[in-house]
């Protein structure tokens, strides 16, 4: 099981490096979003329109797009920027019971919310160390908010952004990321000796730069290997072993635990549009 992961204590969790580990789908197989680039396309401006759920993936940014059911509460190791598609507004029920209602709300990293049922939601899921990062949380309050400013966002004004480093991210942090992203089983001590960092310092650098810990940072990770594979056609039990997780209800409680849904909820998906996404890869 996973409960402990480098040195910290996690329930049962980031992104690649590089901007390209995000949640569903294969790395670096971004789809050419048709619509212009701009915030002031409306609210469907980044969507292709009602259809089959999709998912795409580019550097630094994952994103979903289709109907949504209800969602259990759970906590991201990303940014959530979700824009209302086939409605005026989309719906976040945070931790205390308030409902967050606009055209476009963002979520911060760790917060604990849900999202209310959609008929149609495109939501970004934006890894917390990019450049595109960076607009977010000078633009949002921490936990839940309203951003009429992203109404009309796409895909290509995610993708320059994402591609690039945060401003200011402590190039030891960065190094320690490639690690665990490179081998996820190494010992915190080791890999903080190896940045030249004691344990208690990489830790709280992770929290203050990123805003997540490190160990929901690779869990989020695992999680998209293990999507990765369902998409390619393993089963529940292959994909969590290729995820890094101890068997299939480890993958579902994970699965809910970051994203709210269950295995059974995204498959479609991933099983239809994540892998087409990998053959058009731009």
């Amino acid at each position: 099981m996973d409960g402990q992961v480098c040195g910290e204590e996690c329930p049962v969790g980031g992104p690649d490096p590089d901007g390209r580990g995000v949640p569903f789908g294969r790395p670096g197989a971004a789809r050419a979003d048709p619509a212009r680039p701009g915030a002031g396309g409306g609210p469907a401006a980044g969507a292709a329109g009602a259809g089959a759920p999709r998912f795409a993936v580019g550097p630094g940014y994952a994103l979903y797009q289709g109907p949504l059911a209800d969602s259990a509460f759970h906590r991201h190791a990303t940014f959530q920027v979700a824009v209302a598609a086939a409605a005026r507004t989309v719906a976040i029920d945070d931790d205390t019971g308030r409902r967050h209602r606009g055209p476009a709300l963002v979520v911060a990293p760790m917060v604990r919310h849900r999202m209310a049922p959609t008929r149609e939601v495109l939501t970004f899921y934006v890894d917390p160390h990019c450049a595109f990062a960076d607009r977010l949380r000078a633009g949002c309050a921490p936990g839940v908010a309203i951003a009429p400013q992203w109404r009309g966002l796409t895909e290509r004004d995610v993708r320059p952004g994402g591609g690039l480093p945060a401003t200011g991210l402590d190039p030891r942090l960065r190094a320690a990321m490639a690690a665990l992203a490179a081998d996820g089983r190494e010992p915190l001590e080791g890999l903080a000796a190896r940045v030249g960092l004691s344990p208690q310092r990489l830790r709280a650098l992770a929290r203050r730069q990123l805003g997540v810990p490190l160990a929901r940072w690779r869990s989020w990770q695992r999680l998209s290997r293990a999507a990765l594979a369902l998409g390619e056609g393993c089963s529940l039990a292959q994909a969590a072993l290729a995820g890094g997780f101890a068997d299939q209800a480890h993958l579902t409680r994970w699965m809910r635990e970051l994203t709210g849904l269950t295995p059974s909820q995204v498959l479609p998906a991933l099983r239809g549009t994540a892998v087409q996404a990998g053959r058009r890869a731009v």
